[in-house]
């Protein structure tokens, strides 16, 4: 009871402190191209004319930033738009739902957010502390002296989950992130209870949400690979429940796409538009507005998955010896300072004018937290153990960051992970060094991983002050009394 006392607790509050920007920004529209996509797609679903965009109507709209190429698009349909596969398909089709009840007015932005504060921010938080208990499971010995010590770590990642500034203001964007999260998250949680207790029950949930997590960024599937194989190791052919339930999940779609370009097609084809920004010559392993705009006229998905990929790897033949530094830079920007979404809608005064001190106390509440749970975090990774749950994290760290790393990196790409590093981060705050220097003694492998520990928490260090050397100008230019009209692209 008191288990499930808490989670209820710790998810009213949650979504009470994600109801507030909601309610406030009610009357906010929508400001970038992905999330014009996704309203595009919703619309087209809601409307009963499929996985469709660029209609007519929405064509006019953009017309002044976008010069489109309708020469590729065979019978193109001005009322429906065209089928397309750049995009995964499970949130279009979320928002599809909300807009089938809200209606397609402006009011379907404030039921959007609404519902992805309920549905999708607020279980954030229970499931975070669920995550925890099982990642850092009471010992018997333990539970003999009435130990607490871990049940307090996961209330307090659950607290750090249900108050993180940055997660609070995220359903007011419309991006895949918001399902992303939570699907993770939760097929996190049921790979950790088929590891502890397999059952067919647990595997084929198992695989259905990783399948589920997919179809909203396919940016998973090296994990996913990694956690079936592991699966397999310890639980033979009962694994094959979880290999089967995700392929059912992933496989219309797969299917779907592959007919529409008459060709093997994955769940999206939006690879080839990112590696060309990845390893654009005017590009630095992130997002850059100019070379941003050089795909999107081609409305051909296959033609303009084809050519990023074919101008990607003229750029890297070209210039081999940037392939590295590109790399470091992006695991850099992986895991930089969160601060792109805030000078991007005040330097183009979206949200107006703020005095000095208001403005310096917004970025630290935006900025602090991370820095603080990533740093502790770092020192946490010396907790785990050769064990299967915490090798399942090992195989979600690398899996999921080495993607970034080798194509395209941003800041807002590592809040997916934020909940394992709330829980990390925890484990220290709650338990103290002690347990490194146990480490340190036992053996010379625990001396190199808290030796790696302390490197991680080093290099973390290292690369906030770089950041904040090689922005220096803008987030002067920012800070100064015309800041809020800087206009940086995003």
């Amino acid at each position: 009871m008191i288990r499930k006392s808490f989670a209820f607790r710790i998810f009213i509050v949650a979504l009470v402190l994600r109801l507030v920007p909601v309610i406030f920004a009610r009357g906010l529209g929508i400001g970038l191209d992905d999330m014009f996509q996704y309203d595009m797609l919703a619309r087209s679903i809601a409307s009963g004319n499929g996985f469709r965009w660029y209609a007519q109507e929405d064509l006019n709209q953009l017309a002044a930033f976008v010069k489109f190429d309708l020469s590729s698009v065979k019978e193109y349909d001005p009322v429906r738009g065209i089928p397309t596969s750049f995009r995964a398909p499970l949130y279009p089709t979320f928002l599809a739902v909300v807009y089938f009840f809200s209606g397609t007015g402006f009011s379907r932005f404030f039921v959007a957010r609404l519902a992805q504060a309920i549905f999708l921010g607020a279980p954030l938080a229970p499931l975070t502390y669920w995550v925890a208990k099982r990642l850092f499971p009471l010992s018997s010995l333990q539970k003999d002296r009435g130990g607490k010590k871990q049940e307090t770590a996961a209330q307090i990642a659950a607290w750090v989950i249900a108050c993180y500034p940055m997660l609070l203001v995220y359903p007011l964007g419309l991006g895949t992130e918001n399902p992303f999260f939570v699907l993770l998250l939760t097929s996190f949680l049921f790979l950790l209870l088929s590891i502890e207790k397999p059952s067919a029950f647990r595997l084929l949930l198992s695989g259905l949400f990783l399948g589920l997590t997919a179809l909203t960024r396919s940016v998973i599937l090296p994990f996913a690979l990694a956690a079936f194989c592991m699966l397999l190791f310890l639980h033979r052919r009962q694994a094959l429940l979880a290999i089967l339930a995700f392929l059912l999940v992933v496989s219309p779609w797969i299917v779907r796409n592959s007919l529409l370009h008459h060709k093997l097609t994955g769940i999206e084809t939006s690879m080839g538009y990112n590696l060309y920004l990845g390893y654009h010559p005017q590009g630095n392993g992130s997002f850059v507005f100019g070379p941003s705009l050089d795909l999107l006229p081609i409305l051909d998905d296959a033609e303009r998955d084809r050519i990023g990929t074919q101008k990607a790897i003229e750029f890297i033949k070209a210039q081999p010896e940037r392939f590295l530094p590109l790399a470091i830079n992006r695991l850099g920007f992986f895991f930089g300072l969160e601060k792109r979404v805030l000078m991007y809608f005040y330097s183009n005064n979206l949200i107006g004018y703020i005095p000095l001190p208001g403005l310096l106390t917004i970025s630290a509440i935006l900025l602090l937290p991370f820095v603080v749970i990533s740093f502790s975090a770092a020192f946490g990774l010396a907790y785990l153990r050769w064990k299967p749950e915490h090798i399942l994290l090992i195989l979600l760290l690398i899996g999921y960051i080495l993607p970034h790393v080798f194509i395209l990196s941003e800041d807002r790409f590592h809040l997916a992970l934020v909940p394992y590093i709330a829980i990390l981060a925890a484990q220290v705050w709650v338990n103290g060094f002690a347990p490194l220097r146990v480490r340190w003694n036992e053996s010379l492998l625990g001396k190199l991983v808290v030796s790696l520990a302390i490197l991680a928490a080093f290099l973390l260090t290292l690369n906030w002050g770089f950041e904040l050397m090689r922005d220096a100008d803008k987030i002067s230019q920012l800070l100064g009394p015309n800041g809020n009209q800087s206009h940086f692209p995003y």
